[in-house]
């Protein structure tokens, strides 16, 4: 392939991830750690980027090899993303920073999408509810990790740094244009049933239980508001909310944008299987808006059905 062509088609990439010129120079300049002279001659192909410096900016930015040669291998590769709520690295910190940042778009796109189907609590419902998504840490921690790191809820602690990053990501997901979400029918029955197995076994106390219940409480009405006026209440950006009648085995997510799309599958409760691939979100994309066929509509429309819905939500709380 002609350098100068993969040269301009990589640079066309980069731009598009960061439009204005001024601040992708000086975020050049941070990452490959070099002045800003020897950025503009890169940029205009005096000097060739090496090796080691395009791998690290396809590495921040996201970029395939097939974009940045603009040939299709027939491969889609999906990213494995673990990172440790409790014990973050400075790279788990970097993660999870850059994925907020990068949900800033939804606000600036007027197209922009979100969409999650789920059968436990989603990280865009739970991390506006501080023993809600403590609890979903404090699960995976008891699952996943190694018999000395598992401690009772009430002596899990999450660091300031994640805790701040947590809630930034709750008010960016409220951005999008617009939501669509799928809940599996037994999603809160499933979530009861844990902390009820939890409480059994003393990994969480009587005050522990009541905490989740209220935060269930509270999300419950949330959720009846969202439902009832069709729309988050603090950005008021359109929100379906559907109730899945068949099974759903795991969560998985798209967020597309003007200048961003990925894809999700959620794995080990905590952990994330991502692809930037377009055709892959793309395809993403059609197959969970096919989800909603087999899906009531619970937010504005179906009163009857949500009415029912909220009834039953609330004895199944009432039941902790």
């Amino acid at each position: 392939m002609n350098t100068s062509l993969w040269h301009d088609r990589f640079m066309d990439l980069l731009q598009k991830k960061i439009p204005k010129k001024s601040q992708l120079v000086d975020e050049l300049c941070v990452l490959l750690n070099i002045e800003r002279p020897a950025v503009y001659r890169r940029m205009r192909f005096e000097v060739p980027f090496t090796a080691n410096e395009v791998a690290l900016m396809a590495a921040t930015w996201n970029i395939s090899l097939d974009d940045m040669i603009g040939i299709y291998s027939g491969k889609i590769a999906f990213q494995m993303m673990p990172v440790n709520y409790l014990q973050p690295t400075s790279q788990d910190l970097e993660n999870l920073n850059d994925r907020v940042k990068a949900l800033e778009n939804l606000k600036i796109s007027p197209n922009s999408e979100y969409m999650v189907v789920c059968n436990n609590l989603s990280r865009s419902l739970a991390s506006g509810f501080d023993s809600l998504y403590k609890f979903n840490i404090f699960k995976w921690n008891y699952e996943f990790s190694n018999d000395t790191n598992k401690v009772p809820f009430a002596k899990m602690v999450i660091p300031k740094e994640v805790h701040t990053i947590i809630k930034q990501f709750y008010s960016n997901m409220k951005e999008a244009a617009t939501t669509n979400m799928v809940f599996d029918a037994m999603l809160f029955e499933n979530f009861v049933r844990e902390v009820l197995f939890f409480h059994s076994i003393m990994m969480l106390s009587d005050e522990d239980k009541a905490m989740i219940k209220n935060d269930l409480l509270n999300l419950m009405n949330y959720l009846q508001e969202v439902a009832n006026n069709g729309c988050f209440p603090e950005t008021n950006k359109k929100v379906y909310l559907y109730i899945s009648t068949l099974n759903v085995n795991t969560n998985y997510s798209y967020v597309i944008t003007d200048e961003y799309k990925i894809c999700r599958i959620h794995a080990f409760d905590k952990f994330d299987i991502v692809s930037h691939n377009a055709e892959m979100v793309d395809t993403f994309k059609t197959w969970m808006l096919m989800k909603k066929r087999t899906s009531i509509l619970i937010s504005e429309v179906d009163e009857k059905n949500r009415v029912a819905f909220f009834v039953k939500l609330r004895q199944l709380i009432d039941s902790l």
